[in-house]
């Protein structure tokens, strides 16, 4: 096995990799504003001749997703394409035409929600009678918990019905406060003796369509590269479809130089390994 290395930037290990699939949220942007050296990092590498695709578990699809980039401050030159976990699960409902759909949404409500199915079809009902649970996140991310969510849960799972997870993230940091999302009900479900689909990281689907939406890509994997701050999705998902990853500790301590023990062990307690790790992501 190699070791973790500790890259000064991505200069360094940037004629390595054709492509990069690039996480957003915690490594080019915080949800209130971006990071401008990630997204400057990005933009060398595409300037040297590179293909990116940002690639994140935000349950809508690519449009829902770039519409907040240039307020946060996201350069258009920072990638070519974004596929979202939203894309992945929307081409999976696409192949599910005759079920009914038991909508869980977020908080955002159906007018937001309805990106991930307008246009199929799809007969949506809201109660346990469906043939399919799509589970979009938490009704009010602010103060529910996960736990308020398993009687009901449990009677979907006692249907059979599976569940369609359009968001496996089990939290997002929005500034410096952390909601719950999708994945933590998925969570119980499959605590419970649920199915549960993921469409998302650190699964196959995704990855799939990223690679597919990038133009003329011919990369063997060992010249994609992977880059994110969740040991969970992107170095797992990374591993699964043999790619190297490029960890981002954003939201870690950074206290002087404990970085390299702090990121080591974190991924150590995940059960997981990358080929590099960065305080944040910098050319």
């Amino acid at each position: 096995m190699t070791a973790l290395q500790f890259p000064a930037g991505l200069s360094g290990l940037a004629d390595r990799y054709d492509t990069i699939l690039c996480d957003v949220w915690g490594v080019i942007h915080n949800g209130r504003a971006a990071f401008p050296e990630a997204c400057d990092a990005l933009v060398k590498f595409r300037a040297q001749g590179g293909q990116v695709s940002l690639i994140t578990n935000a349950p809508v699809p690519e449009a829902q997703v770039v519409r907040y980039f240039e307020p946060l401050g996201v350069p258009k030159a920072a990638f070519d394409v974004c596929v979202s976990s939203g894309d992945a699960t929307r081409a999976e409902l696409a192949a599910r035409l005759d079920m009914t759909v038991w909508r869980m949404g977020g908080d955002e409500g159906w007018e937001h929600d309805r990106f991930l199915y307008d246009g199929l079809g799809l007969t949506l009902i809201d109660n346990d009678t469906a043939d399919l649970l799509l589970c979009i996140g938490l009704r009010d991310q602010a103060n529910d918990q996960p736990e308020d969510y398993r009687a009901e849960l449990a009677r979907a799972v006692a249907k059979g019905l599976p569940m369609l997870c359009a968001n496996p993230d089990k939290q997002v940091r929005v500034g410096g406060k952390l909601y719950w999302c999708a994945g933590a009900l998925a969570d119980i479900y499959e605590d419970l003796g649920g199915q549960v689909i993921y469409p998302g990281k650190p699964y196959a689907p995704i990855y799939q369509l990223a690679i597919a939406r990038l133009t003329g890509l011919n990369a063997p994997p060992q010249r994609i590269l992977c880059i994110g701050d969740s040991p969970a999705t992107d170095v797992r998902g990374a591993r699964l479809q043999g790619f190297d990853s490029l960890y981002v500790g954003t939201g870690l301590k950074q206290h002087g130089t404990d970085f390299e023990a702090e990121v080591t062990d974190l991924l150590a307690d995940y059960g997981e390994r990358a080929t590099y790790a960065m305080t944040g992501l910098r050319w």
